[in-house]
């Protein structure tokens, strides 16, 4: 596995890739040592999350692979399908796919690849709901910033 560590405006990301292909994004909520991309596709990811930082509708294309049950796989692309600034609720991405919201905000915790498969896109009916599996201000902050950074395009 080739592993960086890049800045954000929010805070530090670890990138994963096996190989070619990209599996993993983790937000760090304790500053780690910055470690530079080194392989094509860590330094690739880098820069489209660069573009993205600046241009919230940057289109990502990037060789990756979601490791996941079906059910999961069915959640991660319907946000994929989400656009930016204009979030669904847990209630409605369920009604969408036939299932209960919980299970979305399941499946939305698991989310190997979060920003590019866009997980803080699903909030809850009566504010921002979880991210990253808690509640924590920590990273409810950066689900904050990515739908602010949405909506202000």
């Amino acid at each position: 596995m080739d592993q960086a560590v890049i800045d954000a405006p929010f805070g530090q990301l670890r990138l994963i890739a096996d190989r070619d292909i990209l599996t993993g994004i983790e937000f760090l909520l304790e500053r780690e040592p910055a470690k530079k991309p080194a392989t094509p596709v860590l330094k690739e990811t880098e820069r489209q999350l660069r573009a993205y930082f600046k241009d919230a509708h940057h289109r990502f294309d990037l060789p990756m692979r979601l490791d996941g049950t079906p059910f999961q796989l069915k959640v991660w692309h319907a946000l994929c399908d989400i656009p930016p600034g204009e979030p669904l609720t847990y209630g409605n991405l369920a009604k969408k796919l036939g299932t209960a919201p919980r299970a979305v905000g399941g499946a939305c915790g698991a989310n190997p690849i979060p920003v590019i498969v866009p997980c803080h896109r699903v909030v809850s009916a009566g504010g921002l709901g979880g991210f990253m599996g808690t509640r924590y201000l920590g990273p409810l902050n950066i689900k904050s910033w990515l739908l602010a950074h949405e909506r202000s395009e």
